[in-house]
């Protein structure tokens, strides 16, 4: 059985199908229907039928999310596609698709992506990280996803920021209620503020990592700030979970010099004195999460 995955984001939808040595073999994207919740069920329903039609067969179908299931086929909750928010999405799939269907957050799925077949291949642990308007994550354990009791594992971007120094002023406010989470000190935006706070210039990531390699002292300031953070951040996932890699996605993981730094940073807040953990970049780039999707189901199709 081919296995089709969909990434369901805020804009757009994105199906793609693989066959059974993870080739793409069909991959098609519509928008979202913004704010119609009915609509949304009947776009992916509709990419899906168009899919089979194309291949001649019925596939098994894995989705993902920009949030997370309360309890298992239940309302979705922590959703920034806020139309989802206490629907019982995975239920009116299964009904539109006529099919059993697996659902999980898009960090998963992006954790998921790289344990298979990109930058964390072979590894027992992979714990994966999106760095971008958000910060979000997934743990995948021997290929599988780790969901948790309460649907949340891998949510490291709503812990607040450990060991605090120059942090010391007054956290930021993040979307979720809290304040000091890692993803208001972490998230691509946050990188942008904190060096506007400090600079008086609006620049994002990429353009403050370019003029720090040119020799912009004040961008060097805020690129080691973020990387002081970043270390902190990821320590506490090393300390607690022990990966054998950590995969970075999002616009922020392209700045290049984080897989050397961060490393030799977070040495000094790990419990070990040996540390084997790998700090690497995605693979898969935007297309971890939609393939990480259709991943939900194994190659048997069936589990």
């Amino acid at each position: 059985m081919l296995r089709i995955g969909i990434d369901l984001g805020g804009t757009k939808i994105e199906l793609v199908a693989l066959d059974q040595s993870g080739r793409v073999v069909i991959r098609r994207r519509r928008p979202t229907p913004q704010g119609d919740y009915l609509a949304t069920v009947s776009a992916v329903g509709a990419l899906v039928d168009a899919a089979e039609g194309e291949l001649g067969q019925r596939c098994s179908v894995g989705v993902g999310i920009p949030g997370a299931e309360s309890v298992f086929g239940g309302p979705i909750k922590n959703a920034n596609s806020a139309w989802l928010i206490g629907k019982a999405l995975r239920n009116d799939l299964q009904a539109r698709l006529r099919r059993e269907i697996r659902l999980a957050n898009d960090a998963n799925c992006f954790a998921l992506s790289e344990a298979i077949d990109g930058a964390g291949r072979g590894a027992e642990v992979v714990f994966g990280v999106i760095l971008g308007t958000g910060v979000g994550a997934g743990i995948v354990v021997h290929q599988r996803v780790l969901t948790g009791a309460n649907r949340i594992a891998g949510e490291w971007g709503h812990n607040p920021l450990p060991l605090l120094t120059e942090e010391s002023l007054p956290p930021a406010a993040c979307y979720c209620g809290r304040c000091g989470c890692i993803e208001s000190w972490l998230s691509g935006p946050a990188l942008g503020s904190d060096h506007f706070r400090h600079a008086g210039e609006s620049l994002t990531a990429e353009e403050i990592a370019a003029r720090a390699s040119s020799g912009d002292a004040t961008c060097e300031q805020t690129l080691q700030r973020y990387e002081r953070r970043l270390a902190k951040a990821l320590a506490l996932v090393v300390n607690i979970l022990d990966p054998d890699v950590i995969v970075l996605g999002g616009g922020v993981s392209n700045v290049e010099r984080l897989y050397q730094a961060v490393p030799q940073l977070w040495a000094a807040h790990i419990f070990s004195e040996v540390i084997e953990t790998r700090l690497l970049r995605n693979t898969h780039g935007d297309s971890s999460g939609v393939l990480g999707a259709a991943w939900l189901w194994n190659a048997d199709g069936t589990d």
